[in-house]
């Protein structure tokens, strides 16, 4: 019935069961299906010109006798509008009234009384998150479509492009491989990633150095050069690859930089991203 809906699905309740809808319509309309949360109690004043011809109606309801959600039941049916029930008791107005029930087993209440909306409420919350799941899946949403959906927060982050997030042009700290010491330190002080790439005369990145290397070659860091302190064959990401997949590398392999290069010139850094602009701590113990 959700994934047949010409629409919008509409979740309602009222109570504890108000709010898990309202987090249920969240979700819905979060994984790509077009929801909309009304107020049971505000229905019956003129919020049920909300609903329409063409949409589902979920009504959430422990009890299924609720009177706040009998008016907007009535209007539904009404209008030609299906009605999803979910309530404890198969033979409560609701799941009579509606065109499909989804019957939740009774279960005591958690609270000491075993009175105040608990087990109950969390059992309707997975099971609004089971649905909207569950139809996400059918409707074979991709990574970009959720993106899409999540243009802000954590998630529309770790989803954006790594070359969205990368510092790229003056901001990218290079050097080349006779470059020395004393100018690198510059370089690394001036770009503020703590490394500095070391390229040869084409270009290509042929090592990294980092805060670890200059401790490890204290020796070399007066009169020497880059190619003398480097690291070589450094990591390198992709510069279409995803954020989350680069705070993944640099966990694994305890490193804050990564330097992106594009697919068809693998050894050409065009940015680099490090672990603080992901907006995600290091890992415990990670070190450049």
């Amino acid at each position: 019935m959700i994934l047949g809906c010409r629409q919008r699905v509409i979740v309602s309740g009222i109570g504890k069961s108000g709010h898990v809808a309202r987090k249920i319509a969240a979700t819905l309309a979060a994984t790509g299906t077009p929801a909309l949360f009304v107020h049971a109690a505000e229905a019956a004043h003129g919020d049920v010109g909300m609903v329409s011809p063409g949409d589902v109606l979920i009504v959430f309801s422990n009890s299924g006798a609720t009177v706040e959600v009998q008016p907007l039941c009535i209007y539904a049916k009404a209008i030609g509008c299906p009605l999803i029930g979910v309530s404890r008791n198969p033979n409560s107005l609701l799941m009579r009234t509606a065109d499909l029930g989804l019957l939740l087993p009774k279960v005591e209440e958690a609270c000491t009384s075993s009175l105040a909306p608990t087990t109950s409420s969390t059992m309707m919350l997975a099971l609004g998150d089971a649905l909207a799941v569950a139809a996400m899946r059918a409707r074979g949403l991709s990574g970009s479509d959720i993106r899409a959906l999540h243009p802000g927060g954590e998630i529309g982050l770790f989803l954006r492009s790594v070359e969205d997030v990368m510092h790229s042009g003056d901001r990218l700290p290079l050097v080349g491989l006779r470059t020395p010491m004393p100018d690198v330190l510059v370089t690394m002080t001036e770009k503020r990633l703590g490394v500095a790439g070391v390229v040869d005369d084409e270009g290509q990145l042929v090592g990294i150095i980092t805060d670890g290397d200059l401790r490890r070659r204290a020796r070399n860091v007066v009169f020497g050069t880059a190619a003398d302190v480097m690291t070589h064959a450094p990591r390198t990401i992709a510069r279409t690859a995803r954020v989350q997949e680069a705070l993944e590398m640099m966990n694994t392999h305890r490193i804050t930089v990564l330097f992106v290069v594009d697919d068809r010139q693998p050894r050409i850094p065009l940015g680099a991203v490090q672990i603080y602009d992901i907006a995600v701590p290091p890992a415990p113990g990670a070190a450049p």
